[in-house]
């Protein structure tokens, strides 16, 4: 009886213990997979925090990205680094089967690297939108980053300047002075800049002891993907040209049609995107609104006033939105460009009026043929005679038919009180003659 019951308490012990702490007890080990592919840019920062803080929020044992990218921007690519910096997560690079440019930062800044047999990582090297180097200043900053990725996870960092800074001759791998290092599966593992060559992303985590854990893909959803193509530096001058292009033909079209509909769908798919991405707030959509409805307000306020101010509106709405400032001020310029000479070719080439400003412009002529006219014509006077009130020098007065009327001689000088014909009238001009130099001649 005395045993039984010292069963029983033990039992009772260890289900409090159990009940106490449950998810010690029957925690179940997650590991994320995100993968990270193609161009790396803003949109794909976005969708890696959103996958961090699911992992985070859900005590998530490790991330693993699987990375195949030719590069990217190195915005981006320092954007995403800051995020495994931050993560408390332990994050594993899987490269599959390349990890150049911006790919290479993020790879350095996990905890460990593993690469396929074909994998390839470096070729880190900056260059501008015309595809050459890149300036001095911008070289120096991303040659930095790479150095303190390498650093910060304890790899030697002179392969990871070779791989940004061109000067640094490794020529062992095949990348003398001039060119940039890009480490084979093989030559990374040498290095210590792999921690091993797998096959898949089973190894990966058989090799870091997470085999038995609960495999979470990470996929970004229709939005994100939308925000991926709309926020890439490269696509968003084009988004920006085909909205002005867009509505600056339904400008010259009677009613709203496809040209309108497609501006305003541009427009909104890049406010959308950047909405998405968190590069633009509600005070970008707000300045956006105003902007609209004072253009809008233009059309019944002269002045012009409240459309500029609707324009410059509009302007620093999309400023605000975009996540480089420089970048979209060349994007918005770019857009006006088009938008210009779209006007131009329209009124040029095809003759085309501004429609919706028809209402805003007068018309009506008031034309001889529709019997206005600026002033009484006194054709009537022609040939009627009558005596100076004043001297003509050559205008003066005249009275006629017990009427002053205003007159100018022919060009000769007239006394007052003396006797004129009418010669001429031409609209208010009425020329009169002396009687006497008529009967002279």
């Amino acid at each position: 009886m005395k045993r039984t019951r010292i069963l029983s308490w033990f039992v009772l012990l260890m289900l409090s213990i159990i009940l106490a702490f449950p998810t010690q007890a029957f925690a179940e080990s997650k590991v994320y997979h995100v993968p990270i592919e193609n161009n790396v840019e803003k949109g794909l920062a976005a969708f890696l925090q959103r996958a961090f803080q699911d992992a985070e929020s859900h005590g998530a044992e490790a991330i693993v990205l699987e990375i195949h990218t030719p590069g990217g921007f190195t915005d981006a690519a320092e954007d995403i680094a800051k995020i495994i910096k931050q993560s408390d997560i332990r994050v594993i690079a899987f490269i599959n089967t390349k990890a150049h440019s911006a790919g290479a930062l993020i790879a350095l800044n996990a905890d460990a690297i593993y690469m396929t047999s074909d994998a390839t990582i470096g070729s880190a090297g900056v260059i501008d939108g015309t595809g050459n180097a890149a300036e001095l200043k911008a070289q120096s900053a991303w040659i930095t980053q790479m150095i303190a990725a390498a650093e910060s996870t304890d790899r030697n960092p002179e392969y990871a300047r070779a791989m940004a800074d061109p000067t640094v001759d490794m020529s062992e791998y095949r990348a003398p002075k001039g060119k940039y290092l890009t480490l084979s599966a093989a030559e990374a593992l040498e290095v210590d800049y792999s921690n091993g060559i797998v096959s898949s992303l089973q190894e990966v985590l058989a090799k870091e002891g997470l085999a038995d854990s609960t495999v979470i893909n990470m996929e970004p959803t229709v939005a994100e993907q939308i925000t991926r193509i709309v926020t890439n530096p490269i696509v968003i001058p084009i988004l920006l040209s085909i909205a002005s292009l867009g509505l600056v033909i339904e400008l010259y079209s009677p009613g709203f049609g496809v040209s309108g509909i497609m501006g305003l769908s541009a427009l909104g798919l890049f406010f959308f995107g950047h909405l998405i991405a968190g590069f633009a707030g509600y005070e970008s959509i707000l300045l956006l609104l105003i902007g609209i409805i004072l253009i809008i307000a233009e059309f019944f306020v002269p002045g012009g006033i409240v459309g500029i101010i609707g324009g410059v509106l509009i302007v620093l709405s999309l400023l605000l939105a975009g996540a480089d400032f420089v970048q979209m001020g060349y994007s918005i310029l770019i857009a006006m460009l088009i938008a210009v000479i779209g006007m131009v070719i329209l009124m040029k080439f095809f003759g085309k009026k501004l429609h919706m400003f028809n209402k805003l412009v007068l018309k009506d002529a008031t034309t001889t043929e529709e019997g206005y006219v600026s002033n009484v014509n006194r054709l009537e006077l022609i040939g009627k005679k009558g005596k100076t009130v004043t001297p003509f020098r050559p205008a003066g007065v005249v009275f006629i038919d017990g009427e002053r009327v205003d007159a100018v001689s022919d060009g000769s000088y007239i006394d007052a009180g003396k006797q004129v014909e009418i010669i001429k009238v031409e609209g208010s001009r009425i020329v009169v003659r002396a009687i006497e130099e008529m009967e002279e001649l």
